[in-house]
Order: C-alpha cells, then structure tokens, then sequence
C-alpha cells in the first residue's frame, strides 16, 4: 500500500482531488453558490412579489376591458348619430321635394320660363343641401375618427415607434425638396 502512494505521488499524474474536469475548487463554489441562492430564496419574499405582481396585471386587465367597453360605447353612439344623420338627409330631401311641388302649384299661372328657371333652382337647393349634410357627415365621421386614433395612437405607440416615424417624416421631406 505504501508502494502505491510513493508510486502516485512519484508519478506525473495530479493528485485525486485537482484530477482536470474534477477540481475540488468548482465543488466548493457550486456549493456556496447553492448556500447563497437558498439563503437569498429564504429570506426575499418571492412569493409575495409574484403575488402582488400577479395581482397589478388582473387590475390592468380589468381598466383595459373598462376602458375597451367604453370606446365600444362610444362606437356605438357615433354610428347611431350616423344613421341619424342619413335619416336627417332624407327628411331634408323629403322637405325640398315637397316644397319644389308646393312652388310649382303656386307658379303654374306663370309663364313656360318661369317655371323651368324655379324647378333648376330647386334642384340645385336639393343637391347642396345633400352636399353640405354629407360634408358635414363626413366631417363628424372624420373628427371622430382622428380623435379615436389619436387615442389609439397616444396609448399604444412606443417611443422606439415614435422616433422611426418622426425619421421616415424627414426623409420624406428631405426627398420631396
């Protein structure tokens, strides 16, 4: 036995515990390393983190559904002032065309020319009012809709999002000069 030590110890080879791939020194740091993880583990309140952090995104969840609810609200309103308004339209083209009757009774005794000027006048009245009610449709249309972007826009947009669109602007305007 005594032979066999002297031979190891006599020998190239390292000794047992520095053997290449079974260091000693990496079992001592994972053992450490492993101390120092349960004790951190023990002492911070994980639990009670995920716990709160679990519990402020179910209260984002719910002001995200509130405030979805409420734009579908809004949606709803907007398109039934929409349908209003093309019930306004045809009323006002229901009007013109009873007033273009009543206006031709009343100038029938009047000459050929007459007539006709009147009946070109109406007309016209009938397509700038349906003009003007549609612009004016239009424009709600759009307002609303801007608005709704925007909103969209200022909730979503990152600032990364920001900064390439505020650079693909100046190009656009770099290359339009």
């Amino acid at each position: 036995m005594m032979f066999a030590l002297i031979c190891m110890l006599a020998s190239d080879s390292p000794p047992w515990w520095d053997y290449p791939g079974f260091e000693v020194w990496k079992f001592v740091n994972l053992a450490l390393f492993v101390a120092l993880m349960v004790y951190v583990l023990m002492k911070a309140d994980i639990r009670g983190a995920f716990r709160a952090r679990g519990e402020t995104i179910k209260a984002e969840l719910e002001k995200a559904r509130t405030e979805r609810d409420a734009a579908l609200a809004k949606l709803k309103e907007v398109e039934e002032r929409l349908a209003g308004m093309s019930e306004q339209v045809s009323l006002i083209s229901q009007r013109s065309k009873a007033e273009t009757e009543a206006e031709r009774k009343r100038i029938a005794q009047s000459t050929e020319e007459e007539i006709a000027k009147l009946t070109t006048q109406a007309q016209r009245e009938i397509e700038n009012a349906g003009k003007v009610a549609k612009n004016d449709l239009r424009n709600f249309a759009a307002e609303q809709s801007i608005r709704m972007a925007e909103e969209l826009i200022k909730r979503d947009i990152r600032p990364e999002d920001d900064a390439r669109l505020m650079m693909h602007n100046l190009e656009e305007m770099e290359a339009a000069q």
